[in-house]
């Protein structure tokens, strides 16, 4: 998997990271080391997205009808 982003997006970045983590991530995505730094980075942003919806639990007032859902999803 190649990052495809436009090259002025891009940022060249040199990192001491433990060789394990590495390793053991790289594991995990079966990727190269870009691809996987790039997972990473992106699970962490997901992570702060989830975190500010998981906040507004309780505070955000849908009103939904079940049952007026269900019926919007049979076939007529």
């Amino acid at each position: 998997m190649t990052v495809t982003a436009p090259k002025e997006d891009l940022q060249k970045i040199t990192v001491e990271i433990p060789k394990s983590l590495l390793t053991a991530a790289q594991e995990q995505t079966g990727k190269g080391i870009t691809q996987t730094v790039t997972a990473g980075l992106k699970k962490l942003r997901a992570e702060r997205a989830y975190k500010a919806i998981l906040a507004m639990k309780g505070k955000v007032d849908l009103e939904l009808d079940l049952n007026e859902l269900r019926e919007d999803r049979l076939p007529e």
